[in-house]
């Protein structure tokens, strides 16, 4: 099959890399995929991963051992428990001791014609979403996430810091719950915001520092301190980025302020599905740009430009 790898930290394209082994799991042929800041962040060193990225994918089953499950769409959830260990047993396989996790940690991802599953991680998605949607299904569950960790109230008001793709829907997820400010750096993106009816600031000119929840979606590790500087004493912050290098945070004011701090990673499959059903999050203005597997080095150029949001790899071809 065609594939791209990273081995020594350079990205590569394969035309004959063999195919996935089921060992017991699905057989997913990959339909679409898109290049987020994680898969940038491993180019760099980030989990020393090597192997085949990416892991917001849409696919449908080619083998699998639930018959009913061949032939379908699906999107599936990245991490991949044991089954056996004290975490997976108390119902917290995304934090399986022995856990890999597609395209980022000790398995092969979806930047490939096929990639392999466990069949409970797969979630099968509407005949009419399309592709280019369904490859927002992974970021969207991470934002609903924030939910499931931070119990805001209508008069919450919270601050997403960072106008890239996760924070454009983590705003979208949050809009209906609490009173939603995005700050950004781009005003590309911040005009994006706009036209999906989110109320968006630029970072340089923003002034408004006593916020009760503040979301780090910037990919960037100074924005965790920056994401700190918009909070009210005894407020949350919520960090979402991932960097391949070390971070600094200052931790005096975290102490004095007595700020809640929460890590946020992964999140639910089935409200992200109906938010991008129904359209409660439109993902549609948030694609950048659409390029075959073959043409990664333009695709991955594209995805670090400034104004670039998500950006997407056909494994099948053009599309």
């Amino acid at each position: 099959m065609k594939a791209l790898v990273i081995e020594g930290g350079r990205l590569r394209f394969e035309k004959n890399r063999p195919l996935p082994r089921r060992g017991g799991e699905a057989l997913v042929r990959v339909s679409a995929a898109g290049i987020c800041n994680t898969d940038i962040e491993i180019l760099r060193g980030y989990m020393g991963f090597e192997g085949v990225p990416g892991h917001e994918f849409v696919g449908s089953v080619e083998e699998a051992s639930a018959a009913a499950l061949i032939g379908r769409r699906v999107v599936g959830e990245i991490n991949c428990g044991c089954g056996e260990c004290d975490l997976c047993r108390a119902g917290m396989a995304r934090h399986c001791r022995k856990r890999t996790v597609l395209g980022i940690s000790g398995r092969d991802g979806a930047f490939a014609e096929y990639l392999s599953l466990p069949e409970a991680n797969l979630h099968t998605i509407p005949d009419g979403m399309p592709d280019d949607v369904a490859t927002f299904v992974e970021p969207t569950a991470a934002a609903f996430e924030i939910l499931e960790q931070v119990p805001v109230k209508p008069d919450d008001r919270c601050a997403v810091l960072g106008d890239g793709k996760l924070g454009l829907i983590a705003a979208q997820v949050l809009g209906g719950r609490c009173k939603v400010t995005l700050v950004g750096r781009h005003a590309a993106k911040l005009a994006v915001a706009r036209q999906l009816g989110l109320r968006a600031l630029a970072q340089n000119e923003f002034r408004e520092k006593d916020f009760d929840v503040a979301i780090d979606a910037t990919g960037r590790a100074e924005g965790l301190a920056a994401a700190l500087d918009l909070l009210r004493p005894r407020g949350t912050l919520v960090l979402k980025t991932t960097v391949a290098g070390e971070t600094r945070m200052p931790f005096a004011r975290v102490v004095v302020d007595e700020i809640t701090i929460i890590g946020s990673r992964c999140g639910p499959f089935e409200p992200a599905i109906e938010a991008l059903t129904r359209g409660t999050v439109n993902a549609a203005p948030l694609v950048s740009g659409r390029f075959r597997l073959e043409d990664f080095e333009k695709a991955f150029a594209r995805a670090q430009e400034p104004d670039a949001l998500k950006v997407l790899l056909y494994p099948a071809g053009a599309p």
